[in-house]
């Protein structure tokens, strides 16, 4: 009778006193929260696109030309002029709306630019080492013992005043950055055992930066470029202030600050153009937090829970 109990309760699946209980099927978790819906990735997303659409569709949104001299000057923001009209009659806001075509570009260029020389330096130095090592880390000590604006104001001063030399400056001045970074990473990473496998399997230098070191470098130097895109906005609009990056009449925010300098009384003239300025540098070092928070496993998990 037991038996037949027993085998009975076995073939209808029930669970005898001496067996573990059936393990629940695990729940798969749902909502995670993400970085990229954090306040402050959202805030600069937001910040961003605002100007992304400015830049496209600035001739559309722009209600007047930014070199159009045809309203009264010093102008208070008004209903006709929201953001007022600077010394020759121009429309502030139009030139603000503009000034995001030059400004954004130029800068995303430019971090580009510093990105790809840095990266590549720093990567032959810290794989190769040696006399190699030494003289691009001598090079990049000698760039960053100066002040980065004093030393791309001489080398403006030298090749001229213009916008095209402008961003040769910060160049110069940004590559040691991206360089240091990256060697100090490719010195830890050449001692891994997935770089010693492809060296005995025949692997050449450049095949083990371009294939096994490339991947692992990505993560750093994407966050680092995320986040001197804003220092790339100042810099440049520093140049401007200063009168060696966009000459006149070009829409340009540091330029357009520099006018709002000179005529103290009209502070809308330069106002409005160093919101843009303030509001782009805080939308670009947003995207780098994120981006950094996104590409940590550790910091990814702590935030989803």
């Amino acid at each position: 009778m037991n038996a037949t109990r027993i085998f009975l309760g076995d073939r209808l699946g029930s669970r005898r006193p001496d067996q573990d209980p059936p393990a629940k099927p695990r729940k798969r978790r749902t909502g995670r929260k993400s970085v990229w819906r954090s306040p402050l990735a959202v805030t600069g997303l937001t910040i961003l696109a605002m100007f992304l659409i400015a830049a496209v569709f600035a001739s559309v949104l722009a209600p007047e030309d930014p070199l159009a001299q045809n309203a009264p000057k010093f102008q208070g923001p008004s209903g006709e002029h929201w953001f007022g009209t600077d010394q020759l009659g121009r429309d502030v806001l139009s030139r603000v709306i503009h000034g995001t075509r030059v400004s954004l570009p130029l800068a995303l260029l430019l971090v580009v630019l510093s990105m790809t020389i840095g990266t590549v330096l720093g990567a032959i130095a810290g794989y190769f080492g040696g006399w190699i090592d030494m003289l691009i880390m001598r090079c990049a000590d000698l760039v960053l013992a100066f002040p980065g604006i004093i030393l791309a104001m001489a080398v403006v001063a030298a090749l001229g005043p213009n916008l095209t030399n402008a961003v040769l400056a910060v160049v110069v001045v940004s590559w040691p950055t991206y360089a240091r970074v990256v060697r100090g990473l490719v010195l830890t990473l050449r001692q891994s055992d997935f770089v010693q496998a492809g060296r005995l399997l025949g692997a050449s230098g450049w095949r083990t930066l371009s294939v096994d070191l490339r991947p692992n470098l990505a993560g750093p130097v994407a966050v680092l470029a995320a986040l001197d895109l804003g220092n790339a906005v100042l810099l440049l609009s520093g140049l401007s202030f200063l009168g060696l990056g966009a000459q006149p009449p070009t829409a340009e925010w540091g330029a357009m600050v520099n006018a709002g300098a000179q005529n103290f009384d009209s502070w809308w003239v330069g106002v409005f153009p160093g919101l843009a300025i303030l509001l782009s540098v805080l939308a670009f070092n947003f995207l780098g937090d994120t981006l950094r928070d996104a590409l940590d496993p550790r910091t990814a998990r702590a935030i989803r829970g």
